[in-house]
């Protein structure tokens, strides 16, 4: 019997901020529980720090190079032979939405499809929900200084959640499903309604691992957008402990609606494949910065990516994996063929407990930018939102120029951009990314080995779609490695 597929995504969702990764505060203890049933890729990285690219290379299991959207305005410029849709509709799956979309589908290619939503509104069907989407508005992607004054049940998460236990109720009992449980949270505005306000005050949350000093030593797009944030909202880091914890507060409201939407899920008899993971992370304070828009940290690259279901082994797995996988797992899970042009692996037979070929799973890349040159630390370009005023966004004309491309391996990370120095850290020693080794004679082997890897990425990454025949480099969707690494 095809499973029903259900995915979970968060919207800016950073790594390492739940109870069971390590941190003090319990935020999200029911998303806990399923990655103590399931599997925990403790190395999952967006393709993209940003929404639409990323979301693009989740339905079509391409990178931004690839399927050509490398900024939140272009998803209809997205290059593929079959997406998710395309897989699962093929394969008789009814197909159900609801929440935040930001890609390339709309309405017309699900059988439900709840939304949009944005984060600063959604389907209002009353008065309180119209009242609380304007008070949203009106906090200009900042920080609520006080709990929300709106019930839970205005918030976002909540009605979205709503809204896709309908389509639970509603659905065929006897066809498979996809179940895409889309939240805008908790990206910025940064707010919460009690009791998740008080879960934790600004004198409790962590330290964080750097300042605002640390953009002298990161230059760059780093230096540039602190600059432009403190020019907007002078003092604004001053009261970073306080964006922290309304962050980690609506963290908690996302995992007790995760849980409400699972509790409908048992509802339905079929069997279940779900995914929970995120698009890209948020700096949550690090270099003194909120929100993303700069660089390619881990802070912005690492995302959750938990999955649970039948024959899907309890483990913790430390392999370098991407959101470009999700496709191909799901077409194995669901007995279809990897489409052409999909560049991701599968990560089934890992969720079975089966070992990682190294050639394989030894990396992974990500991307950044949309072309061009990048811009100096010094430059003022005209820009879609004014110099004056506190409105500003982050993912603008110089934070999104150049290019530039990552490659993550054991505890080293490379960064190589197309018009400025290279970068090279090790993360055990060096998670925040400040120092950086690219020049270092000590670490001429290490730089070579990466850049070798990378170069490889590259040229897997090489794709004429749509135009041509051209399949990249991927392993077939029943891959299968013996215990020694050889195939069988």
């Amino acid at each position: 019997m095809r499973p029903d597929i259900v995915i979970v995504m968060t919207d800016q969702q950073r790594v390492g901020l739940t109870r069971r990764s390590g941190y003090p505060v319990d935020t999200m203890p029911f998303v806990d529980s399923l990655a103590d049933r399931g599997t925990d890729f403790r190395n999952a990285y967006t393709a993209a720090p940003a929404c639409v690219p990323a979301r693009t290379s989740l339905l079509t299991g391409r990178f931004p190079s690839a399927h050509q959207v490398r900024q939140n305005s272009n998803a209809q410029h997205a290059r593929f032979a079959q997406d998710l849709v395309d897989v699962l509709r093929a394969a008789g799956y009814q197909l159900h939405f609801a929440g935040k979309p930001h890609m390339h589908r709309d309405a017309q290619d699900f059988d439900t499809y709840a939304g949009p939503y944005f984060h600063t509104h959604g389907p209002e069907r009353n008065a309180e929900e119209n009242a609380f989407d304007t008070w949203l508005e009106h906090l200009d992607h900042g920080v609520s200084d006080e709990p929300t004054p709106f019930d839970v049940q205005n918030q976002l998460p909540y009605r979205i959640t709503t809204d896709a236990l309908q389509a639970i109720d509603e659905a065929d009992p006897g066809r498979p499903g996809l179940f895409w449980v889309s939240y805008p949270e908790p990206h910025n505005p940064y707010q919460v309604p009690q009791p998740y306000f008080d879960l934790v005050g600004p004198e409790d949350v962590p330290d964080r691992t750097t300042g605002p000093d640390a953009t002298k030593t990161k230059g760059g797009s780093y230096a540039w957008l602190r600059k432009l944030q403190e020019e907007k909202r002078p003092g604004y880091d001053d009261n970073w402990r306080r964006y922290a914890a309304n962050y980690l507060g609506m963290l908690n409201l996302l995992d007790d609606q995760i849980a409400r939407l699972h509790e409908g899920l048992a509802r339905r008899t079929r069997p279940r494949l779900t995914i929970v993971l995120a698009d890209h992370g948020d700096y949550v304070g690090e270099y003194g910065l909120q929100r993303k828009g700069a660089g390619l940290s881990e802070f912005l690259m690492r995302i959750p990516l938990i999955i649970t279901g039948d024959g899907v082994h309890p483990q913790q797995r430390d392999e370098p994996v991407s959101i470009v996988d999700v496709l191909p797992t799901i077409c194995e899970a669901v007995g279809q063929p990897i489409p052409d042009g999909v560049q991701g692996r599968s990560l089934l037979p890992l969720t079975h407990g089966e070992d990682a070929p190294e050639e394989e799973f030894g990396s992974i890349i990500a991307e950044h930018g949309y072309g061009g040159r990048a811009y100096d630390v010094t430059a003022r370009p005209p820009l879609h939102f004014g110099y004056d005023g506190p409105t500003f966004d982050e993912l603008n004309t110089v934070t999104q120029s150049g290019a530039a491309r990552m490659l993550r391996s054991g505890d080293w990370k490379l960064i190589v951009h197309a018009d400025l120095p290279g970068e090279l850290y090790d993360l055990a020693q060096d998670p925040a990314e400040l120092g950086n080794l690219f020049d270092d004679d000590a670490h001429v082997a290490v730089r070579a080995r990466l850049l070798h890897q990378l170069a490889r990425w590259q040229a897997r990454l090489t794709d004429d779609l749509p135009n041509g025949n051209y399949t990249p480099l991927r392993l077939p969707h029943n891959w299968r490695w013996a215990s020694q690494g050889e195939p069988t």
